[in-house]
């Protein structure tokens, strides 16, 4: 026992100049109030111009109920999480030892820092956890939004008897809610040992007054105090009670995570996680209760006895117990044990991804024989074979129709319907939009108020050709000419659009932004032209200019006052992508978004759909991989989902950046709720026009996506899913040969049986594992159709074996026939072959393989691809032809029995091959120049043999010679 001198002895800091640190800190405090002021002017800025963007779309409540939630959810949060923290360290502060004795030096020096500016340590500790806690809740509003307006599906999740709506909406919600009181527990828990450890709790002697007024230190093993024992058991109880309701909570999460066979529960699951949760959450409350009462009691082998009890429950009850379950028991037992849960995740996967009513043909013969005539039945059919690819053909629209160098076209173009002669006509089409990479003298002005737009939408037929290869346009050429009326062709809103744009000028001001080209075969000047439209929004304040000058870090939207005027709009968040997350940030818009002419104005439209990772026992698939394939140029961000709807479709006008959404689902959940949220955001199906739903079409993503969920559920038996023996799978493009899936087509097919044929999107599918054909998939996605949204799947019959994709693509490479044909192009020094997408057509009772095959003459630049020959594939039989009717007569002995069409239609079919098949004289010269190339090559290739290097040479010089007179017939 000892005795101490009160601790008011000690020396203090001199107070000799207490002014001195305030100065030393001025220049800091200036720096960090700037640093403040910056980011409160820029926060601001970009606030209020959010607010602008919004308002000019007449979309602001979405602004105003997204900010006004998050700074809901922000101060709820952070203010908790503050409140939380700051009583647990005053506390903490309150408890701390009345003496310093008997601590190390750095705990004393510790403590009298802490003690003289305890007030500022609590508060910066506190503000700084609470900010990190409300930014979290910030960023949880569309979760919000969701539960308080859920919607009830209607339907009921068998193994614990909720709706749906509970893991869509509920489940993500109350998550974020544990979550974040688990923070709030664990942080001040944190914070709370920290503060005691540093006030000194963590002490080896008592203290204690004697009768005549000493203070006696004795000292004792190291030990917090009681205090800090009281205070940190309290808070132990509380996280402890908060994992019981995680655990309780937990339950419901099997329904939606993976398990050793699918996402959703499984037997191990529910015969053994779920009891072993509950109990762990008896045994939580439990150690809560020890810990409770341990902040009266305040011994030390308490709360260490509820540490171990909780740590060996949790690896018996929920790691030992369910892991002997599912090995000995559920494992070797398979199916038996598997069957009821497979069956429901079955149904609930294929509700979840819309494909409850798909319609499987199973044990489907296909006819591999040819005869004369033998398509006559399918005749509707043979026009609707797109020959043009729209993955090929783009370096062709840029060669032919990009007019100037700052013009582009997309790598990948579109496939879309218009009316043309009264009659559905499929068409590749592509918009002419500014590519800012390739202006001449980037310079500000250029930029941003000269190179403003792009010029209309080129389009050709998707099933003919020039006599020379090039397509057959329906609109060409800036001003637009065609059969496709423009009366707005200007693009100032395009996937291309990724600089802000200022435009608009006070009347009578000469016009600057570039409208059209000067040049050209007609000779036409360059015309300005200055916007008139109702995007953007008006910069003529000058505070408003400021902000976008601020927002965007640049000066010149201030200081360029002959560009910025009082009159000036700014265009910016231009893709229609940007706008649609913008204006609906609960929607995933589709990868493929695509042009359309509708009454005159050139308007984008974007396929939206609404999406959720909690589906109970529906199956995940990754968005990003289910969707990219040999064709996708912007691939989907990579994240889980086990429900998709096409719920939405949206219209982004090109011309003034209005968005347009439409209800196109109107049975699910998912939409509704949002439409309770944003109350007449999105019009009704019935508002739609009758010309915009003629270009409406079955969504890309959402068939890829369905083509790989159906690989494995298309089959409804438990045993067989189990089993794995019906598996399918995407083939591989065996065009493109790089490993990436084959992209399905959009075409019109006519489905056996059916009379007439029908705007498809259709896909095959092969075996897993295998390169055979398995089965052809394809639904109707022609919107203004009443069968719109039927999905079609031909399950082929194992009695025989039908070539897939991959086999088909090299039966044809390896073709002597087409090997002769191509060879003349391929001998020449420069010249390509290239063969385009391979479409699988359902006609003559079998299935047909169409590819078509393009040239080029130079792999320089100026060089593109022209489409020459068309090779087919029926059965075993191979044909090619320099047309399709061509190749088809060839491979049905003569005669397919029916017209392609390509010769139909007005612009250059003239030039084209006639319907009976009969080339013009043109094409006829040029394939008997062909054949005697071929017939040269072939003696130059016997010579060689002979060992006549002479002779090798003039039979050369005879088949480069032919080539050229060939190519000179076809020009």
């Amino acid at each position: 026992m000892s005795t101490a001198q009160p601790t008011a002895g000690r020396p203090r800091p001199s107070r000799s100049n207490p002014r001195r640190p305030a100065r030393e800190n001025a220049p800091l405090a200036a720096v960090l109030a700037l640093m403040a002021v910056g980011l409160l002017v820029m926060l601001g800025s970009r606030l209020w111009t959010d607010w602008l963007w919004f308002t000019q779309l007449d979309v602001g409540q979405v602004f105003r109920t997204r900010l006004g939630t998050g700074v809901l959810l922000f101060v709820a949060c952070g203010g908790l999480m503050t409140a939380c923290t700051a009583l647990n360290l005053r506390l903490a502060h309150r408890m701390r030892p009345r003496t310093r004795s008997g601590g190390s030096p750095l705990v004393g020096q510790t403590r009298a820092l802490v003690d003289r500016s305890h007030r500022l340590v609590i508060l910066g500790v506190s503000v700084v956890l609470g900010l990190a806690s409300g930014l979290a809740g910030f960023l949880q509003r569309d979760v919000f939004l969701a539960w308080r307006h859920a919607t009830p599906f209607g339907r009921t999740e068998p193994w614990f008897g909720k709706d749906v709506a509970f893991y869509v909406f509920d489940y993500p919600w109350w998550r974020f809610v544990l979550s974040q009181a688990f923070w709030i527990a664990g942080a001040s828990l944190f914070a709370v040992l920290l503060a005691h450890l540093m006030l000194g709790a963590l002490q080896s002697f008592t203290v204690s007054t004697t009768p005549t007024g000493q203070t006696v230190v004795s000292r004792r093993p190291t030990q917090l105090g009681q205090g800090a024992q009281a205070h940190l058991s309290v808070l132990g109880a509380v996280l402890m009670v908060l994992m019981a309701i995680s655990c309780w909570l937990d339950r419901y999460g099997y329904a939606v995570t993976n398990n050793w066979l699918f996402t959703g529960i499984g037997h191990t699951d529910m015969s053994a996680r779920v009891v072993a949760k509950e109990l762990l959450a008896l045994v939580c409350l439990l150690v809560a209760a020890l810990l409770a009462a341990n902040a009266r009691m305040r011994r030390w082998n308490i709360p260490v006895l509820a540490l171990v009890l909780l740590l060996v429950s949790a690896v018996l009850v929920q790691g030992i117990y369910p892991a002997i379950v599912q090995r000995f028991d559920v494992q070797p037992k398979g199916p038996a044990r598997e069957r009821a849960y497979i069956a429901q995740n079955i149904a609930a996967t294929r509700d979840a991804y819309d494909l409850s009513d798909v319609e499987v043909t199973q044990d489907h013969d296909v006819t591999t024989t040819v005869s004369a005539g033998q398509l006559k039945a399918d005749a509707t059919a043979l026009p609707g074979i797109r020959l043009v690819d729209p993955a090929l053909i783009g370096p062709t629209f840029e060669q032919l129709q990009q007019v100037r160098g700052y013009y582009s076209f997309p790598e990948v173009l579109d496939v879309d319907r218009y009316t043309l002669d009264g009659h559905f006509t499929d068409a590749v089409v592509a918009a002419r939009e500014i590519n800012a990479d390739e202006i001449p003298d980037k310079s500000w002005t250029n930029l941003h108020t000269v190179y403003t737009h792009g010029n209309g939408v080129v389009a050709a037929y998707g099933n003919r050709r020039q006599a020379n290869g090039e397509p057959e346009w329906i609109a060409r050429d800036i001003p637009t000419v065609g059969k496709l009326e423009e009366t707005q062709s200007r693009i100032y809103f395009g996937e291309r659009t990724n600089t802000y744009a200022v435009v608009g000028a006070p009347e009578g001001t000469e016009p600057v932004e570039l409208d059209t080209p000067g040049g050209g075969a007609k000779g036409s000047n360059e015309t300005r032209n200055t916007y008139d439209g109702k995007g953007g929004v008006g910069i003529g304040n000058p505070l408003i200019r400021a902000l976008y000058a601020i927002r965007f870090g640049d000066p010149n939207l201030v200081l360029s006052t002959d560009r910025v005027n009082e009159a000036s709009r700014i265009l910016y968040d231009r893709t229609p992508r940007e706008r649609l997350q913008k204006v609906a940030p609960w929607l995933t818009p589709d990868s493929d978004i695509y042009p359309a002419v509708v009454d005159g104005r050139i308007v984008w439209v974007v396929d939206a759909y609404t999406t959720s990772a909690t589906y109970p026992n529906s199956n995940r698939v990754d968005l990003r991989q289910a969707t990219s394939d040999s064709q996708t140029s912007v691939q989907q961000q990579p994240r889980p989902v086990n429900y998709l709807r096409n719920s939405v479709k949206a219209v982004v006008d090109a011309g003034d950046g209005t968005v347009t959404l439409y209800q196109w689902d109107e049975s699910d959940p998912v939409l509704r709720t949002w439409q309770k949220v944003y109350p007449g955001l999105v019009q009704p199906k019935a508002s739609i026009p009758a010309s915009l739903l003629e270009h409406m079409r079955y969504p890309a993503d959402l068939f890829k996506v369905q083509r790989e969920v159906l690989g494995r559920y298309h089959s409804t038996n438990p045993d067989t899913w189990f089993q794995q023996s019906d598996l399918w799978a995407v083939p591989n493009d065996p065009v493109s040969n790089d490993g990436r899936k084959e992209a399905p087509n959009y075409l019109s097919i006519k489905w056996p049986g059916d009379r007439e044929p029908v705007f498809s999107q259709s896909s095959a599918l092969v075996p897993r594992g295998r390169e055979n054909l398995g089965a052809f998939m394809a639904v109707n996605a022609d919107a203004s159709h009443e069968d719109y949204g039927r999905i079609r799947v031909l399950e082929l019959s194992d009695r025989q074996q039908v070539a897939g994709p991959g086999q088909t693509f090299n039966a044809m490479n390896t073709d002597e026939t087409v090997a002769s044909k191509l060879r003349p192009y391929l001998m020449q020094g420069s010249a390509q072959a290239h063969f385009g997408n391979l479409l699988t057509i359902p006609v003559g009772g079998g299935l047909l393989y169409v590819s078509p095959v393009y040239t080029q003459q130079s792999t320089t630049t100026g060089g593109y691809l022209v489409l020459r020959f068309v090779v087919v594939r029926f059965g075993e039989h191979i044909g090619i032809g320099s047309t399709l009717q061509e190749a088809l007569d060839s491979v049905f002995q003569g005669d397919a029995g029916a017209s392609t069409g390509e010769g139909s239609g007005g612009g250059k079919s003239s030039e084209a091959p006639r319907q009976d098949g009969t080339p013009p004289t043109e094409q006829a010269t040029a394939q008997e120049l062909l054949k005697q190339a071929a017939d040269a090559f072939s003696a130059a290739d016997k010579e060689l043999a002979k060992g006549d290097l002479a002779a090798y040479e003039k039979q050369m010089d005879l088949a480069r010679k032919k080539v050229a007179q060939a190519e000179q017939a076809l020009r």
